[in-house]
């Protein structure tokens, strides 16, 4: 049995194909497009994915998309009626759409469909899953778990804004959710737009702001104001937000700037403007309390389950410090994050619901992860390769043996070089896992600011992660159990880390980004911490290699990783995508399967870059 599992309209566009509860490929539609956090039909995806499979659509059992947005509009009607007069603007604005386009979203649905292949839908039954029931699906039956605890945490998605179900078999048992307008997700996204950053895509950065806050007066504060003026946090993890000082009920805004800069004595960041210690105070305040949340949550969904294991999803759960401090306190004995946790994954989410529970399929035992590692996506020939050297005039250096590439780039990188590294299969979800990522030496004390300026062109403050062997990870970090997603925090062991300076959080933000805190500086964020990759030989043995290869050099099997793209732009998919990248920025090396690109060899000229289709839907 295949279906075709289709997220999309909001943001993070994709598509995902299983085959009898085998997840075949998944896709976002921004790696095609090359428009960042593209929202529109994933034509390109789902032409992927069908391509990948080599069928036609009419052999597909069922097409699932992931929310019911009559659902949706009849929150939207509510909430507007809740609030009227005010929201009239956004009223207005929004109704036109929905009357015109999605109130019919069946309708839309099938005319993109049959842009792309043959559909008929008295064949292939075209169904609607719940938002949260595609997050919540997203996380469970890839897990390992026969039974778990299954916790969403989003913005919303028709009305619910977070929900505690329980897994067991094939079945998925709602227990509670909690209804908008209140939501953690949303709470957090207020603050992300509060302090400068673009809502729905800036929510990590506020977390990697968070660590530049001081414990102090100050943060305790905003904690307090917090507390006593925008949110009610009841003892199983529920919230009551004031909507007094927020504004994304009805308007075009997150928050109402005048009453929060009463409220924290300063006024909303400018994106462009320099970062102070006021912002970075209130950025760990609401993580504090995002975690706060989080682990009530937690705790509700061990004690309505009785489960002993946890299965994550829904854009709270890409918060890798509070799930970080989640698996620390050890309410759960394991616990599972969807590396998609966002939109995207609810194509895997809404496809997988479908199988198991619309039509009744058992999940089949088994001991590993249905995600694959997330490696869903495309992969590329050698003669894809040939074709942009064609096209560019590109020179390159190609490799018979991968170990001895491996060797070669380790000594590349153990010199303090930059390289570009593809392979195989594109990764699912926002992180990259080592297939389509950007790599450099952990022990320079330089690379963190020459990634940053020189290459990602992005916010110095933002740290880079680790990838490392999953057999050594234990010994640099603080630890328990692998992350092979790149979604958990830990404290690098204190035998790597260097004293602090007496007067550290009296220092400017700059002067704590370039002060040198370990012997692996480039990874160790500014609170000691890293977020961690764990590379297992089993699921990723080029990259497991090239790690070795760096270790037998250096003795550290461990690399940066950061993905392979620069700011305002998708991860690259194709070949001609990562060339361009590297040829654009200051990366010395470029790495494609066994070809070998040194850009003091490549023609003199500046690859312009160019948006094209990479799977044509013809």
């Amino acid at each position: 049995m295949r279906i075709l599992g289709i997220s999309a309209y909001y943001h993070d566009a994709a598509a995902a194909l299983i085959k009898d509860g085998e997840i075949i490929a998944a896709a976002q539609e921004e790696r095609f497009t090359r428009i960042k956090h593209d929202a529109s039909f994933p034509a390109h995806s789902i032409a992927f994915c069908l391509n990948f499979e080599g069928i036609e659509m009419a052999q597909l059992d069922a097409i699932v998309f992931y929310d019911k947005p009559l659902l949706k509009f009849e929150r939207l009607l509510e909430t507007y009626y809740s609030f009227a007069p005010k929201g009239i603007s956004s009223f207005i604005l929004s109704m036109p759409i929905w009357l015109k386009e999605k109130m019919f979203l069946k309708k839309l649905i099938k005319e993109e469909l049959l842009k792309i292949g043959h559909f008929n839908d008295s064949k292939t039954a075209l169904l609607f899953s719940e938002h949260h029931l595609s997050h919540a699906a997203s996380a469970f039956y890839p897990s390992k778990f026969n039974e778990a605890a299954i916790l969403t945490i989003d913005g919303v998605g028709e009305w619910a804004t977070a929900s505690i179900s329980h897994g067991k078999e094939q079945s998925i048992k709602l227990i509670n959710e909690l209804k908008f307008p209140h939501s953690l997700g949303l709470l957090y996204s207020a603050f992300t737009y509060y302090l400068g950053f673009k809502v729905n895509s800036g929510e990590y950065k506020l977390m990697g702001l968070a660590p530049y806050g001081n414990d102090g007066e100050q943060t305790n504060h905003f904690i307090k104001i917090i507390k006593e003026n925008l949110v009610h946090i009841y003892n199983d993890g529920s919230i009551w937000l004031n909507q007094y000082y927020f504004n994304y009920a009805t308007g075009l805004r997150m928050a109402k700037d005048k009453r929060w800069k009463d409220l924290f004595g300063f006024e909303r960041k400018n994106p462009e403007s320099e970062w102070l210690q006021h912002h970075c105070n209130l950025a760990l305040a609401i993580q504090r309390i995002t975690e706060e949340i989080v682990l009530k949550m937690a705790v509700t969904a061990k004690s309505s389950t009785g489960a002993k294991n946890l299965c994550l999803a829904g854009g709270v759960a890409l918060n890798c410090v509070a799930n970080g401090k989640l698996l620390t306190k050890g309410i759960f004995e394991n616990i599972f994050i969807q590396p998609a946790s966002g939109d995207a994954g609810g194509a895997i989410g809404a496809a997988l619901a479908a199988y198991h529970i619309s039509f009744k399929n058992p999940r089949l035992p088994t001991s590993n992860d249905g995600m694959k590692g997330a490696f869903l996506g495309p992969y590329f020939e050698k003669k894809d390769v040939q074709k942009l050297m064609h096209k560019f005039d590109a020179k390159s250096e190609y490799f018979d043996s991968f170990q001895s590439l491996a060797e070669n780039i380790a000594n590349h990188l153990a010199e303090g070089k930059v390289v570009g590294w593809m392979q195989g299969r594109m990764e699912f979800g926002p992180r990259a896992l080592g297939n389509r990522s950007i790599l450099g030496d952990p022990r320079n004390p330089e690379m963190q600011k020459k990634l940053n300026l020189k290459i990602k062109y992005r916010e110095s403050f933002r740290p880079f992660a680790p990838s490392v062997l999953t057999k050594d990870a234990k010994t640099f970090f603080e630890m328990k159990t692998d992350s092979p997603y790149m979604l958990l925090v830990h404290t690098l062991k204190e035998k790597y880390l260097k004293e602090k300076s007496l007067n550290f959080d009296s220092l400017s933000i700059k002067e704590k980004l370039y002060q040198e805190r370990s012997k692996l500086p480039a990874i160790t964020h500014v609170d000691n911490t890293a977020r961690i990759h764990t590379v297992d030989e089993s699921i990723q043995p080029e990259f497991h290699q090239l790690l070795m290869a760096f270790k037998n050099i250096t003795g550290v099997g461990l690399l940066v990783n950061t993905s392979f793209n620069v700011r305002g732009e998708p991860i690259v998919c194709t070949p001609e995508d990562a060339y361009k990248c590297f040829m654009n920025t200051e990366m010395d090396l470029l790495v494609i399967d066994n070809f070998v690109f040194n850009k003091s060899q490549q023609p003199k000229l500046r690859v312009e870059k160019e948006y094209n289709v990479n799977f044509p839907l013809d």
